[in-house]
């Protein structure tokens, strides 16, 4: 069987046994597609082949052609991966990457935006939805509930019409790992929702709840695509994906005093430690703000 048979095995075992997202799997074929052609261009195309020497030769290329520390952590994430399943499933008799190592990735502080900023942006977005515009109603309904809920791009693409309880206010939706959580929003994103629902095309046979021009479940590129266009305009560094929504729901319920476990419920967080990030962005704020306000600062 060739490497890239093998690589195909692993990642069905990712997506069906270990329920990866698509998006995670995605990732680890792109990285070890990328693995396979620096193989067969030095003579490797056995599994057997897959050594330490080769894998650190690939991950210095890598360096050198200036990919990202975070790039490179996951390249060697996907790599031992890997390398792990190949001898548990006995294609291979040693791990050749067991102690395969990565840069560690440099710890930026997630962008977040300010409460003026998400009120005027959702305000722009609501004065668009005025005109009724089936898309318009869409575009807001999913911000809102972006950044109510503090979801996942990929959970809020997932996204059944029965996974909303418009009375109970609430969303149930498949996390990491097909981790089921149901997760509250407020009454401003439950306007928009019963809005687009009055305006969502009849599209016969199709369950999702946000659905693109098409009539089809609309994919994670049109939200990035949506997110970025209302971000580009704002002040601020750092990504301008869906992502940033989801840091800044965080940050403003750590601001305003939530529990940093039910914090971590919420988003679905497997560690307590990934949901304290939040708190180091909630103290560089205090930190500013201190600095800009108090006289003695």
């Amino acid at each position: 069987m060739s490497l890239d048979a093998h690589v195909t095995d692993f990642t069905r075992y990712l997506s069906a046994e270990r329920g990866f997202s698509e998006h995670t799997v995605r990732s680890y074929r792109s990285d070890l597609a990328a693995l396979l052609v620096y193989a067969e261009a030095h003579g490797a195309t056995e599994p057997t082949d897959l050594d330490l020497e080769l894998l650190r030769s690939w991950l210095w290329e890598s360096s050198n052609a200036g990919l990202a520390k975070s790039t490179l952590a996951r390249r060697s994430a996907a790599a031992r991966s890997f390398s792990g399943w190949l001898t548990r499933t006995g294609v291979t008799d040693v791990d050749g990457a067991a102690r395969l190592r990565g840069p560690k990735a440099d710890n930026h502080l997630p962008r977040v935006l300010t409460r003026v900023q998400i009120d005027g942006l959702l305000d722009g977005l609501a004065s668009r939805a005025s005109s009724e515009d089936p898309a318009a109603l869409r575009d807001l309904a999913i911000v809102e509930l972006l950044y109510a809920s503090a979801l996942r791009v990929s959970e809020v693409t997932g996204l059944d019409l029965g996974d909303v309880d418009l009375a109970r206010l609430t969303v149930r939706v498949l996390g990491k790992g097909s981790k089921q959580r149901v997760v509250p929003f407020g009454v401003p994103a439950k306007d928009a929702l019963v809005a687009w629902l009055a305006a969502r095309p009849q599209s016969p046979g199709e369950t999702a709840l946000f659905l693109g021009d098409k009539g089809k479940r609309l994919g994670t590129r049109a939200i990035y695509q949506l997110v970025a266009s209302i971000l580009v305009d704002l002040p601020g560094s750092g990504p301008s994906g869906p992502h940033t929504l989801r840091h800044t729901a965080a940050t403003h319920l750590l601001d305003g005093g939530a529990d940093l476990r039910a914090v971590q419920e919420m988003l679905g967080h497997a560690s307590l430690g990934t949901t304290q990030l939040y708190t180091h962005v909630s103290t560089e704020r205090l930190r500013e703000s201190y600095a800009l306000a108090h006289p003695r600062a």
